[in-house]
């Protein structure tokens, strides 16, 4: 199911860009997202990740000549670093659920990437539409018997 995910999401992020303007956080994203949709705060905590990766950029910006590649490359290495440190870092019984997690190490960066181009609303929109219409279709493909 992870491979028809990846390929719903290429393709509708693709078309969903092409109508809406807007990106769904990245090429592979919306099919991740997809696959932990029916974990909300696995996607809460990526989302968070990925907004504060974009809140370091752009502190970074200020003392760093941040454009093109340099800027993308930095963005999933900084996206990289908070995740690890995210999943390292133990959560306080009672106070946050125990699955607050990230989806990935390179997801955060990617969205943060579009948080830079299209703000926070817009992408998280994108990213949660697409997700979740790629998450109906792998059900429905699930339901008629076509995905293992």
């Amino acid at each position: 199911m992870i491979i028809e995910a990846i390929a719903l999401g290429l393709v509708l992020g693709l078309l969903f860009y092409e109508t809406v303007g807007f990106s769904p956080g990245g090429m592979i994203v919306p099919g991740y997202l997809a696959l932990f949709l029916l974990e909300p705060w696995r996607v809460v905590g990526t989302l968070a990740v990925a907004v504060a990766t974009f809140a370091v950029i752009r502190v970074l910006g200020e003392w760093l000549i941040l454009y093109g590649r340099r800027r993308f490359v930095l963005t999933v290495l900084v996206g990289f670093a908070l995740a690890r440190a995210a999943e390292a870092m133990p959560l306080p019984a009672g106070i946050a659920p125990p699955d607050l997690r990230v989806i990935g190490f390179v997801v955060p960066g990617l969205i943060a990437n579009d948080i830079e181009h299209q703000g926070v609303p817009g992408t998280v929109l994108s990213v949660l539409a697409v997700a979740g219409v790629v998450r109906l279709i792998l059900a429905g493909l699930s339901n008629a018997g076509l995905l293992a």
